[in-house]
Formats: C-alpha cells, structure tokens, sequence
C-alpha cells in the first residue's frame, strides 16, 4: 500500500472510530461512568451532555468525513463527481486544522469557560489529534492533485 493510501486508511479509520464514538455517546458515557463525567471530559461545559441529536449529527459529519478521505485516497470506492470528493477533503483538512489550532489556542491559554479537566485534555489529545487529522487529509488532496496532474 503506496503512502498515501496508508494516509488515508489511517484518517479515515480515525475519523470513523471517532464518529462511532460520538454515537455511542447519544445513548451512553462509556467510557466514564456517569454523563456529568463524561460532559466534563469531552464538552467542559455543565453537568449535561449535548442533546443525542448534536452527538449524532457529529457522528455523522464524521463519517461522511471518513468517506470522503478514504474515497480520495482510493481506499474506499468513490462515488459521486470527483470534483465533490476533493472539495470535500480539502473541506475536511480546513475543519480538523481549524479546530486543532483554535483548541490549542483556546484551550493552552485558558481563553474559554469550559472545565480544567477539558481544558487539558483538548491541549494534550484533542487538539493535537485534531491537527494530525487535518494534515493527514491534507497530504491525501495535495496527493491527489499531483496524481491527476501526473495523469494529465
């Protein structure tokens, strides 16, 4: 498997292992015991977690995210207009980047209202996932581009 399959296979996987994670919490705070546990850790806001509706939805967007990654890097059949699909993962890598450094920022400097303990797990893994993430999508549109470029 060529780099950036290997790229892709792993961003999408995270990004659909993630989206997976997001559904189980409409219904669940596994892995912590309680949905105040839970809420502080993931949202930092309050005792409750969000409606089940915004969890799925973010289950959702993720896993078109995870499509559209593995689509682009030929991991997964693509379907729809190619134009869609690259849009969509530079779409993707813009989003991830965004929350990555805006966590960061936002999160190391203490500039929200959210709880300490989301604080710091959005400076040491949210983020940086995040970011990880971004970039990974991005190295799959860059790659794409060059692919067609080379084909052209």
């Amino acid at each position: 498997m060529g780099a950036v399959k290997t790229t892709g296979a792993v961003v999408a996987g995270v990004l659909a292992g993630t989206g997976v994670l997001h559904a189980v919490w409409a219904v669940s705070p596994w892995p912590l015991r309680t949905p105040a546990e839970l809420a502080d850790a993931v949202a930092g806001w309050g005792d409750e977690m969000p409606p089940a509706a915004a969890c799925l939805a973010v289950a959702g967007a993720l896993g078109a995210a995870a499509y559209l990654v593995g689509a682009e890097s030929g991991v997964l059949p693509a379907a729809g207009p190619a134009r869609v699909r690259r849009a969509g993962v530079r779409t993707v890598s813009a989003v991830m980047l965004a929350r990555g450094a805006g966590g960061l920022l936002v999160s190391g400097l203490g500039l929200s209202g959210q709880s300490a303990r989301f604080r710091r797990l959005d400076a040491r893994y949210y983020s940086p996932l995040c970011l990880a993430l971004g970039a990974g999508a991005g190295a799959v549109a860059v790659a794409g581009y060059r692919q067609r470029d080379a084909v052209a």
